[in-house]
């Protein structure tokens, strides 16, 4: 996950970006896998210094700076700490927007694969007319599955012309 000037990036976003319905928030964890609160019953003294070393291990300094700017320890009991730790857990966002199109990876939508030949892209409806690639309602993970969505479905519809 990336933090630019217009807002969250990076590979995590874009991948939430294809399920989010624009309307609900989405929860992030910004801590995977690490139990915090056990790491911290280790360190002595226990207290919002330690707790902020802790998250400058987890999180770019800034970042964690800002964080406990935003969302201060709550005392010093064992249900501040886990409450802390919770929202790091859980960190829900509700984003504004997208960039919309232009900035767009990969968009949804597109031709039904139901209305096409798997073995050879061509339209059901009109013979003779192929669809391919990102035009085909067909979307993938992130990582190149997309692109190889776009050869295959491009090589099966060039082998049957």
């Amino acid at each position: 996950m990336l933090f630019t000037h217009h807002g969250l990036s990076g590979p995590a976003i874009l991948q939430i970006s294809s399920y989010w319905d624009g309307r609900q928030p989405i929860q992030l964890d910004l801590a995977p896998d690490r139990n915090l609160t056990a790491d911290l019953r280790a360190r002595r003294p226990r207290d919002p210094s330690s707790w902020r070393l802790l998250l400058r291990e987890v999180l770019p300094r800034r970042f964690a700076d800002r964080w406990l700017e935003t969302y201060p320890l709550a005392g010093n009991s064992d249900r501040a700490w886990a409450d802390a730790e919770d929202r790091l857990h859980a960190w829900e966002v509700k984003p504004e927007g997208t960039e919309g199109y232009g900035k767009a990876e990969v968009t949804a939508g597109g031709v039904d694969t139901g209305e096409l030949s798997a073995k050879t892209m061509e339209s059901r409806k009109v013979c003779g007319l192929f669809f391919i690639g990102e035009v085909v309602d067909v979307t993938g993970q992130l990582g190149g599955f997309n692109f190889q969505w776009a050869w295959a479905s491009g090589f099966c519809a060039g082998q049957a012309v």
